[in-house]
């Protein structure tokens, strides 16, 4: 049995994500300057993109740490980062995703889009895991290379989000 360090592991998971680079070395670069680098998503990966009230929804709580735990738990470990400038949340899955029928026929469009073919994502450096060091941050850290949120869990994680906001908006609007 191997044990790897969680360095390792950062190292690693950083290689593969630089596989969708244009360039490795610009967005090796992009990374040490400013600690995002833009990636292309489609091949290795896709990305549902959540806004913060949604996730918060979901979590019901508005509590940075809280929601963290939640994600980990709901998407089974699986990575995730946030833009906590925009408030948008970014669950990596496989490429597939965006070729399954509800995200082809856009049914999870209130708060989500799914990143696939011919979009570029600001993706942070794998070792950015503080809220209060990085405005961008892997709340849930990629464990390996390759290792993406199971695409039911995600999907899963959008519905129910939306039930919560639209059953919250029944209640004040009653």
């Amino acid at each position: 049995m191997f044990v790897h360090t969680r360095r390792e592991r950062e190292v690693a998971v950083g290689t593969w994500l630089l596989l969708s680079a244009q360039s490795a070395d610009r967005a090796r670069m992009e990374w040490k300057k400013g600690g995002i680098a833009l990636l292309r998503c489609g091949a290795l990966f896709a990305a549902i993109r959540m806004n913060g009230d949604l996730v918060r929804a979901a979590a019901d709580t508005d509590d940075a740490e809280r929601v963290d735990a939640f994600l980990e738990e709901a998407l089974c470990g699986g990575p995730v980062f946030v833009d906590q400038h925009s408030a948008q949340y970014y669950a990596l899955v496989p490429a597939s995703m965006q070729d399954r029928r509800e995200w082809r026929e856009r049914r999870h469009l209130d708060g989500t889009k799914c990143l696939g073919r011919d979009s570029y994502l600001g993706v942070p450096r794998p070792e950015f895991t503080e809220p209060d060091h990085h405005f961008s941050y892997w709340c849930v850290s990629m464990d390996g290379p390759g290792d993406l949120c199971p695409v039911e869990a995600v999907s899963q994680l959008v519905t129910y989000g939306q039930y919560r906001l639209a059953t919250a908006e029944a209640r004040s609007g009653a």
